[in-house]
């Protein structure tokens, strides 16, 4: 008999403890409902490590390799085409390609091309300044805070990268008519 008594009261138990739960008045539980997306929405914007950018894509968005001195803007967008020299990936040859400058300063310009593309993760350019005198460029470089490395540190190929690249594509465009040029950062005279 104590079965047949047993039986009914868990189930009474089991009913007013489940009732016990959905008794609670609605504001509670939609406020429960209403910070269920919380924690959502504040661990998507936390960024992982696999969704975090690195240094270069940083600088390569916040950053951008600027001549020193720039030019005035002007309204005109007149284009010359010149030769840039740039190494292939052994670093044994420079190839030519045809590419688009700015009329009004194609030697920067093209300086600001070579340069860009030498820009890496451990070694940056904040700038650069091309002065032309008596036939002579000299090309002065400006190290980014940033950069891990030094232009001292460069491997023999990344000095053949840059380093070739803009001298033969400074000589190699006739118009420019440059004999000769030389590196310097911050005015004093990189030696390779």
């Amino acid at each position: 008999m104590s079965s047949r008594y047993l039986l009914p009261f868990i189930v009474v138990a089991i009913a007013a403890s489940l009732g016990s739960c959905s008794s609670n008045p609605t504001p509670t539980s939609s406020k429960i409902d209403d910070q269920a997306p919380a924690p959502i929405a504040t661990t998507n914007p936390a960024p992982t490590p696999s969704q975090s950018p690195s240094m270069a894509q940083l600088r390569a968005r916040t950053t951008k390799i600027e001549p020193l001195e720039a030019a005035p803007k002007t309204e005109t967008s007149k284009t010359v085409n010149v030769t840039l020299y740039t190494s292939d990936t052994q670093c044994q040859e420079l190839i030519p390609q045809k590419v688009e400058v700015p009329a009004t300063e194609p030697v920067a310009s093209a300086v600001g091309k070579i340069v860009a593309e030498r820009d890496t993760a451990d070694f940056s350019l904040s700038g650069y300044r091309v002065n032309l005198k008596n036939g002579v460029a000299t090309v002065d470089l400006r190290l980014s805070p940033q950069s891990k490395r030094q232009i001292a540190s460069l491997s023999s190929c990344e000095q053949f990268a840059l380093f070739g690249s803009v001298r033969k594509t400074l000589m190699s465009n006739s118009q420019w008519k440059i004999k000769d040029v030389r590196f310097t950062e911050k005015g004093e005279e990189i030696v390779l």
